[in-house]
């Protein structure tokens, strides 16, 4: 975590308009508190509502496998330096086939990285670093993955390129007890 406490507080429940209520998400048993990303967000509800769009898209819509997408989000999240997104997503990534050496593999040099997946992190990493992936990268990712598949890749790493800067410059805390 770059910073210690938030910069943006987090909404509290005693300041939830009805607006706010309807966009953050629900638990399945309706007594877990909303993750501190969509409290903090929900400082700002019009953009909050436009953003959950996309963001579900990318996340839950997507055509990349679920694997390979966090894959990328953790990649990404790591790259930006965003100890939130990378918490958060560890445990989505888990839950997505990825096991505990590759999430820990994705915080060291690409290079211990094969196949598909190798291509898939140097996409992540030449995307952070240049905003562009090159020919060669881009004719690699293409023997595996179709057009739309191609642009979920590149969403899905500006997208949480995105969310990292948010969750970075205003301070989003893990939430305590948060494994």
């Amino acid at each position: 975590m770059r910073l210690s406490k938030p910069r943006i507080e987090p909404l509290p429940e005693s300041e939830w308009s009805d607006e706010v209520r309807e966009l953050l998400p629900k638990s399945p048993d309706g007594k877990a508190r909303p993750l501190n990303i969509f409290t903090t967000l929900a400082r700002h509800p019009k953009l909050f509502k436009r953003w959950q769009v996309f963001g579900n898209h990318v996340l839950a819509k997507s055509t990349l496998p679920a694997r390979e997408r966090e894959l990328v989000i953790l990649r990404t999240g790591f790259l930006c330096k965003s100890g939130y997104e990378f918490h958060q997503h560890t445990r989505i990534g888990l839950a997505s086939g990825l096991t505990r050496d590759e999430i820990a593999k994705l915080q060291r040099d690409a290079s211990e990285w094969t196949g598909k997946d190798a291509v898939l992190i140097r996409a992540a990493d030449e995307l952070h670093a240049d905003q562009f992936i090159s020919d060669l990268t881009w004719q690699e990712l293409a023997q595996s993955w179709n057009q739309q598949q191609l642009i979920d890749l590149v969403f899905a790493i500006g997208q949480y390129t995105l969310v990292s800067m948010a969750l970075n410059s205003f301070g989003v805390q893990i939430e305590a007890g948060s494994k």
